[in-house]
């Protein structure tokens, strides 16, 4: 039982038409009631009700804010707890200083980062892969990547691993009885039946590692580098994609001097595009500098934008970049198509795949759709799987379904080595254990802490 209240501000901090501060905790109700001036008797409201009034400094009986409070009886709030939020005027001013009237009270304290979340999970509302999911919802940069996060709050991730728990603790009792009651044999306990069952487990958790580099993808994007020679349009393309001007885009060669960074969503995949200096020799400190840091961004892409002038002739430059981006996954975008083309077009077609070269025209704004369906191509053999299918993206997720997976391939090759059967039940615990850690259901304390302490303040 956790008897302190917590309150914190849930919304982002600076001007807006709202601002919500969140009060949570078994005072969370008497504490509002007290700097609470309303028609409404908050002690005695239904839960789930919303209340017209105003938040009243109780030293200087002053009036600090007009407000709508809104009232969840725990364990239907977010946090399983008593709940309150108070709806007040956006600004730096209104909020804080019903904030500080809340923190006045005796036994409330400001929430630390992720500890309402927490106390949902603690209380039995979520599990923890729900709670890591609430942070994806937040930090989607795309609609998949939305999607993905809300069927993992809904808890379709957490069905699926609890299942997967349950044949493996299957497992675990049968092999349990056959030590503590080998002359009964139970169900033929033997090394084919490990086998079978463990080769289940198994099957299934290859069905949730097929999507993990997708759904990894999804959740935290794609690093993509756009290079090439100066004034060919990297810039621009940039705009492009990000439909805004973040760019400066002049006739003037050598413009960008530093890595600009931009997250964008093309076709529903998020891209944090990096838009480089253009890579050449040059004698120009500044600019020197600047080509330095696009090699740097170079090494570091998950994806390179290869950006060529279809109105100019390959230059030597633009041949040794290609020998460097032979083997890294690039799609060459042959721009200005609008102009007449000098562009040694076969040359490029003979070192790179066809479906890699998009032409397009970002003046006139042709040929974005070809871009978008490279990209798909290059990363998700066309296009992702049905909406139905459960992702997996969160790196932790997928790094203990792999370790459960082995512990498992473990336990097979220990009944065709002779292994006791004592000793394969340690590898199969241990995948309960690893699965368990998913949820929640086996994490540390530390873990956990770990983990909430990555969340913003107020969530």
């Amino acid at each position: 039982m956790i008897e302190d209240t917590i309150a914190a501000i849930s919304t982002a901090v600076g001007e807006g038409g709202i601002a919500v501060i969140r009060v949570s905790g078994q005072d969370a109700v008497p504490t509002a009631a007290r700097i609470f001036r309303s028609k409404s008797n908050l002690m005695e409201v239904d839960s789930h009700t919303v209340h017209y009034g105003h938040i009243v400094d109780l030293k200087t009986k002053e009036t600090v804010e007009e407000v709508l409070l809104t009232v969840m009886r725990g364990p239907r709030s977010f946090t399983a707890e008593d709940v309150v939020e108070i709806s007040t005027h956006g600004g730096f001013i209104s909020v804080k200083k019903v904030l500080d009237l809340i923190l006045q009270q005796e036994g409330v304290r400001a929430a630390e980062p992720g500890e309402f979340t927490k106390r949902a999970f603690i209380n039995g509302r979520i599990d923890l892969a729900q709670a890591e999911a609430v942070m994806d919802l937040i930090r989607s940069k795309s609609d998949r990547a939305f999607s993905i996060a809300l069927k993992q709050v809904d808890g379709k991730l957490s069905r699926m691993i609890k299942a997967l728990r349950g044949q493996v603790i299957e497992l675990l009792a049968h092999i349990e009885v056959n030590i503590d009651y080998p002359e009964h044999d139970v169900e033929e306990m033997t090394s084919n039946y490990i086998r079978e069952q463990c080769s289940k487990v198994i099957e299934q958790l290859d069905g949730l590692l097929k999507t993990a580099d997708e759904g990894k993808i999804l959740r935290e994007g794609i690093t993509t580098a756009i290079v090439g020679r100066p004034n060919v349009g990297k810039s621009s393309l940039l705009n492009a994609l990000a439909q805004e001007n973040k760019a400066i885009v002049t006739d003037i060669p050598g413009t960008t001097r530093d890595v600009i960074e931009e997250f964008v969503s093309v076709g529903g995949i998020p891209l944090k595009l990096l838009d480089t200096a253009g890579i050449r020799e040059t004698e120009d400190v500044v600019e020197r500098i600047g080509v330095e840091r696009s090699r740097s961004a170079l090494s570091d892409a998950d994806l390179i934008l290869f950006v060529l002038n279809n109105h100019e002739p390959l230059h030597d430059d633009e041949r040794r970049l290609m020998d460097e981006l032979s083997h890294r996954p690039v799609i060459v975008i042959i721009n200005k198509t609008d102009l007449a083309g000098q562009l040694e077009i076969e040359e490029i077609e003979n070192r790179f795949p066809q479906e890699s070269i998009v032409r397009m025209s970002v003046l006139e704004e042709e040929g974005m759709d070809r871009l978008e369906a490279a990209i798909s191509s290059l990363f998700f053999s066309g296009k992702l799987e049905s909406a139905d299918l459960t992702y997996v993206s969160n790196a932790r997720h997928i790094a203990l379904l792999k370790q459960a997976k082995q512990s498992m391939m473990d336990a097979i090759d220990a009944t065709y080595n002779g292994i006791p059967i004592d000793i394969i039940q340690i590898d199969v615990r241990t995948a309960w254990e690893q699965l368990g850690e998913i949820i929640g259901d086996t994490a540390g304390d530390s873990l956990i802490d770990q983990i909430f302490s990555q969340f913003c303040l107020g969530k």
